[in-house]
């Protein structure tokens, strides 16, 4: 099986460059220029002890590669949006798998974990609340971007794709907590899955407003009276906005289990406890995006049942208007078939008396419809 997998890792890889136009620049790497210093790292440290190390070699990924080696410790490098060419050196310096950099690059991952020897590949969906003053069949409700992570022994390189996102106040938190940054990059991976994890909550809260504020809308009685179908295209919208939500938050459960559940030699023992409240979390927000996903159902169906519900109140209203004209026109058609013998045609009374009929029976055709709620 080992040499399967071997095989497949390296045909994948061919098969993929060989439908690009442009050839790959993974293995141009030149060790004799400093590819990794390049405009997508957003910055790049090194952690001893829990502490950063004020050292300017370990502002540029090999030189903080170099100080890990020779003095212990981990190396954290953040990138944004990196391409081919400005990832390839980081990539060739840490030993990254071409599989995983390639994903890391060309982004539109789905949420995962796997493992490339003794690296941990993690991609993570974040969410963003996009504000609006009014929800409409055309608002932006949720904006995802991505999160990248290689987690290695003594490294993690996290790699943001979006304009969410930024890990820099949780690089400034964990600098805060020296105790947890010294269990080293497991402690890293935690905290970047604790914080995704922690922007889903605040997302499905501002969601559950916005459905509540819908459901109120299509069913208080003032919405009665609104134009039809107005509501529909706001409730699709909403519904297309928690899928995209569903999207990221429903692959990743089966990561954070993992990590919580199987002991995993990158990960520390008494870090793997964290990720078990991640997963519990995360858990709880997946049955709310599930739930919300079920109530636009319910509510899109309601909405449609008004409009059915209204539709048939259109038609009895509009056949009980031409059941009460159908009495004149029948009367006045008999009477101009224009025969010399008709009743009360000699009748000096014949005209009212005919109009007077026709009245009285239309109104007890009107009072007998409205009575029983047709008009």
């Amino acid at each position: 099986m080992s040499m399967i997998r071997d095989l497949t890792a390296a045909v994948r890889p061919s098969l993929r460059h060989s439908l690009r136009k442009t050839p790959t620049t993974y293995t141009s790497y030149d060790p004799t220029r400093d590819h990794s210093a390049s405009s997508a790292v957003v910055d790049c440290a090194v952690y001893r002890d829990g502490r950063r190390i004020d050292d300017r070699e370990c502002l540029t990924p090999r030189g903080a590669m170099r100080q890990v080696r020779e003095s212990g410790g981990f190396a954290w490098i953040g990138l944004h949006e990196p391409t081919e060419a400005e990832f390839a050196g980081i990539a060739a310096e840490f030993g990254l798998h071409p599989l995983a950099v390639e994903d890391a690059v060309h982004a539109h991952q789905r949420p995962k974990l796997e493992r490339y020897d003794d690296t941990l590949f993690t991609v993570f969906k974040t969410i963003h609340y996009v504000e609006h003053a009014e929800l409409t069949a055309t608002s932006e409700v949720v904006e995802t971007g991505e999160v990248m992570c290689f987690t290695g022994p003594d490294f993690v390189i996290t790699v943001r794709h979006g304009g969410q996102g930024s890990l820099r106040n949780l690089r400034h938190r964990l600098q805060g907590e020296p105790e947890l940054l010294a269990k080293g990059p497991s402690a890293v991976l935690h905290a970047i899955a604790d914080h995704v994890v922690d922007g889903y909550i605040a997302v499905a809260d501002a969601v559950e407003l916005d459905i509540d504020q819908l459901e109120i809308d299509v069913f208080s009685p003032a919405a009665k009276g609104s134009t039809r179908g107005t509501d529909t295209g706001r409730i699709y919208q909403l519904k297309r906005e928690v899928l995209e939500f569903k999207r990221a938050v429903t692959p990743l459960l089966r990561p954070m289990q993992l990590l919580s559940e199987r002991p995993m030699r990158l990960v520390d023992p008494d870090i793997q406890k964290y990720f078990r409240d991640v997963a519990d979390h995360l858990a709880r927000v997946q049955e709310q995006v599930v739930g919300f996903d079920e109530l636009l159902n319910s509510i899109l169906q309601a909405n449609l049942a008004q409009a059915t519900v209204a539709q048939n109140e259109d038609m009895r209203k509009i056949t009980s208007w031409a059941a009460i004209v159908a009495v004149p026109t029948a009367v006045c058609g008999v009477y101009g078939m224009n025969f010399k013998y008709m009743p009360e045609l000699e009748w000096k009374y014949g005209y009212p008396m005919v109009l007077g009929a026709i009245a009285v029976i239309c109104f007890t055709i009107h009072r007998t419809l409205k009575r029983n709620g047709w008009l």
